[in-house]
């Protein structure tokens, strides 16, 4: 009997870890966080988040280089879109999260939460990303 609650017991927990990290893949990947100029669109670390000029609605046009200074928000496997929340195919295949279709990056000169020193960088293509 005690091999049956046990069996059940760990059933049971796989299932509801199972449950918890799905709904974590679904889930948006940000938030929304107030700075200086109004609110501001901020990864899960509270790290801000830009979009960039060039970039194609649905379709994200920094690369190679480009992606080593400015990391796209990857989306884990799974992920869904919800809302304004979209995502985006990169060329390697892997999924980036956009907002209203704008790809979302962060910047590898912010360090920590608030800054926002990739606004307006590379002759003003980058933004803050806001709601």
């Amino acid at each position: 009997m005690s091999r049956k609650i046990a069996a059940s017991t760990l059933a049971l927990a796989l299932a509801l870890g199972s449950a918890s990290m799905a709904q974590a893949a679904m889930a948006p990947p940000a938030g929304v966080a107030m700075d200086g100029p109004g609110k501001i669109l901020v990864d899960g670390a509270g790290r801000t988040l830009y979009t960039f000029d060039k970039d194609k609605p649905g379709a994200s046009e920094c690369t190679f280089l480009c992606a080593v200074a400015w990391p796209p928000l990857v989306a884990r496997a799974g992920a869904q879109a919800h809302g304004p929340w979209t995502l985006v195919r990169r060329s390697s295949g892997a999924f980036q999260w956009a907002h209203d279709g704008s790809p979302l990056y962060t910047y590898r000169l912010d360090f920590k939460r608030g800054d926002v020193s990739g606004n307006g960088a590379d002759g003003g293509v980058w933004h803050v990303a806001k709601p």
